[in-house]
């Protein structure tokens, strides 16, 4: 069923068609007023007649062909109302005839296919009656009536269905266009909630990547100088962690590279890292980089330098390691991250990925923001760990071929 907004912006489109329906019906109705045959009181009764049918498509014809169906409540007494208002003109006043160019397309414009054929033959040939009533049986005007009846009616019966497949095929059209319409909206819609849904993704990977992680440097350090005599040591570096945090947090509301990367390059930030927590955790932490140094995209910096970080907690919240190493491996086609400790490690599942495997430190947010990080670089991560052998966490990330 067509809307009633689309069918009424068909009409709006086709306004044209009410002009030609005033034209005719003017056009009729002054053939009429000039005809010299008929009587005055014939013309003035054939014109009250057709005044009838321009008020009743005003009244019920126009908003039926407004309405979203097909032969309307509307619709029906109209074609009613034409059929007993315009076949006594036309049989009074035979010129009456030539409004049918203006009421049979209107048939089709708003009865269903079944119905409006019918009310066309009628319209053309119950005219016809007068010359069963006439007091004299004319050869000439029957012919020339019979020929304005066929012409009608074939013009009725061939345009009438082409302007309603028109007016259907408009209302179609609009209400695909509303559709599509509709579906714009809401893939912009799904892709703003998509943007923001990553957006929080990112930020909570951030902060836990950064603030998390260095408060709970914070606590340890503050901790472990309640347990000293001389808590200066760990004091300065709670300080300094602080500091850093600081850093991190201004970074993150500037949206400006980690803090680790700023005005340094990654080994440096890298080597950092591992030093700070060798100082943390009183064991050797080295750094090494390998292969030709070259310029790495600053998007895969951040994956490295978040995954070190991120790493290297888990070193010291869950290891117990007595040494820590970080590596940096420049290739052809990648640049590897490798994150490893001689700590306690863990029993993995068949999967050694899965995060469903091993302690905490395999369960938690981290590995998982880490995970996802990886993997919209293009890169691959894996653990590899077992009771009592360490833990080795590599990045792998895909990088283009550098000239030799």
């Amino acid at each position: 069923m067509t809307s009633r907004r689309a069918r009424g912006d068909a009409w709006v489109a086709y306004r044209g068609w009410e002009i030609f329906y005033l034209v005719v019906f003017t056009v009729t109705i002054a053939i009429v007023a000039t005809d010299d045959g008929p009587s005055p009181a014939a013309k003035a009764t054939a014109l009250v007649l057709l005044v009838a049918c321009a008020v009743a498509y005003l009244v019920l014809g126009r908003p039926a062909l407004l309405t979203d169906e097909r032969t309307s409540r509307e619709a029906v007494i109209y074609s009613l109302l034409v059929l007993g208002a315009f076949v006594p003109a036309a049989v009074i006043v035979h010129a009456a005839g030539f409004a049918l160019f203006a009421l049979c397309p209107q048939m089709f414009m708003m009865l269903r296919s079944g119905w409006a054929p019918v009310i066309v033959v009628l319209l053309n040939m119950l005219p016809a009656v007068r010359f069963l009533i006439g007091p004299d049986l004319n050869v000439g005007d029957v012919v020339g009536s019979a020929g304005f009846m066929a012409v009608a009616t074939v013009f009725s019966l061939v345009f009438g269905p082409w302007v309603s497949r028109i007016i259907d095929q408009s209302a179609e059209r609009a209400e695909l266009i509303e559709e599509l319409r509709a579906s714009r909206a809401q893939v912009e819609r799904l892709s703003r909630e998509r943007g923001a849904l990553a957006e929080r993704q990112r930020l909570a990977g951030e902060i836990h990547d950064t603030l998390a992680q260095g408060f709970t440097s914070i606590i340890m350090l503050i901790q472990a100088a309640e347990a000293q005599a001389d808590p200066s040591r760990h004091l300065a570096l709670a300080v300094r962690t602080a500091r850093e945090n600081l850093e991190e947090a201004r970074g993150l509301i500037t949206a400006l590279t980690p803090a680790p990367l700023d005005g340094s390059t990654l080994e440096e930030a890298l080597g950092r890292i591992a030093s700070r927590l060798g100082e943390e955790l009183g064991v050797p932490v080295t750094f090494a980089a390998e292969g030709a140094s070259h310029p790495v995209p600053p998007g895969a910096e951040v994956v490295l330098i978040r995954a070190a970080q991120e790493a290297l907690a888990n070193v010291r919240r869950h290891a117990a390691a007595s040494s820590a190493r970080v590596a940096l491996r420049y290739g052809e086609r990648a640049v590897v991250l490798r994150v490893a400790d001689d700590g306690v490690g863990f029993a993995t599942e068949a999967d050694a990925t899965s995060d469903a495997a091993g302690p905490a430190a395999a369960r938690g947010y981290g590995l998982r923001a880490m995970r996802a990080r990886v993997e919209q670089a293009g890169g691959t991560l894996e653990i590899a760990s077992a009771p009592g052998k360490g833990t080795e966490l590599t990045v792998r990330l895909p990088q283009e071929e550098t000239p030799a």
